[in-house]
């Protein structure tokens, strides 16, 4: 059912969308055949909202990682800066409580720590939400603000830094599948005590599974049925467990390329003053357009990442930027 959802979330906007092309067609005839402004404006306005759903569907696409359609778990760190920092935290924490919402994502947060004048020091939310995490994904990293601060009474320009780190909500249910294929099984006569019968027969079971070199055996029932079947139950909780961990190398490997919160780490600069700018320094998207940006409209850096990271380039990155 969960595999057929998925499925669903991604047929069901392409047929909507090819319905409302045929009717927009439509329109458009009906509009040209009476000269008809006011219904070509309606055409006009209808194509370029489909425009932005191609657009939004163009992005999910490139979404194909194991996890990129889980639920996000978004956590956000005050770094250099001071007060500052903790107040360039709480407008982070708006500006992506407003892209959620926009989205139609709600969000919970599950931890947070005030700062000890103003802003927030530290914030854990859940995004929830299809592909919260694949879009999300492009905010992992050190974010930096250029401003006059409200928090200094010289009104002198200042840095502030903030760490945005972004984990996939794991479901806990995992199928472990095992195929006989992949079994050697061994048995072999019991040792110790436990009766005659248990001692002069080959009861004990050994199994080993081979792409993994994980090796159980049981020996303690008569039964050489019964030691089989408690020694797949160890197997599958020892290949559950294993899975696990991949799980954890695989959400946690971004830690060891981020940096310090502080210079020359940064992945995106906002730029209040002298000028208005939002750049990311990995794919080198940019925009005057701050206020919008504040405000949650973070689709255009989010595509933007995915095609840096489909294309493998290095970083955009200056000199300039650095500073």
């Amino acid at each position: 059912m969960k595999e057929t959802t998925a499925v669903k979330d991604v047929v069901r906007p392409w047929d909507d969308m090819v319905r409302q092309w045929d009717d927009f067609k439509a329109h458009l005839e009906l509009a040209q055949e009476f000269s008809d402004p006011k219904e070509a404006g309606e055409v006009s306005a209808g194509l370029a909202a489909m425009e932005k759903s191609i657009q939004e569907l163009a992005m999910r696409a490139k979404l194909a990682g194991p996890m990129d359609r889980n639920n996000a778990i978004v956590s956000l760190h005050a770094g250099a800066g001071g007060t500052a920092a903790c107040d360039w935290v709480e407008m982070l924490l708006r500006m992506y409580s407003r892209w959620s919402e926009a989205k139609g994502f709600p969000t919970e947060i599950v931890d947070i720590l005030p700062g000890e004048e103003a802003g927030i020091k530290r914030v854990t939310f859940l995004v929830k939400g299809a592909f919260a995490y694949g879009l999300l994904q492009s905010e992992i990293g050190v974010h930096r603000l250029v401003r006059i601060s409200p928090f200094d009474s010289n009104a002198r320009r200042h840095t502030s830094f903030a760490a945005c780190d972004i984990l996939p909500e794991v479901d806990d249910t995992i199928e472990i599948t095992v195929n006989e294929s992949d079994l050697r099984i061994d048995t072999y006569r019991a040792s110790g005590h436990g009766g005659q019968h248990v001692n002069r027969t080959d009861s004990a079971v050994r199994i080993t599974h081979l792409p993994t070199n994980i090796v159980v055996q049981c020996q303690n029932e008569r039964s050489q049925f019964k030691n089989k079947a408690m020694c797949m139950k160890m197997l599958k909780a020892k290949m559950y467990d294993l899975e696990l961990e991949k799980q954890r190398a695989v959400v946690e490997k971004h830690y060891d390329a981020k940096g310090d919160i502080a210079w020359g780490n940064q992945i995106r600069s906002y730029v209040f003053m002298p000028y208005q700018m939002v750049k990311d320094l990995r794919s080198g998207q940019e925009t005057s357009q701050i206020s919008a940006v504040m405000d949650g409209a973070l689709d255009e850096f989010m595509h933007a990442y995915l095609e840096w990271k489909l294309s493998g380039e290095k970083p955009r990155r200056s000199s300039a930027d650095a500073g």
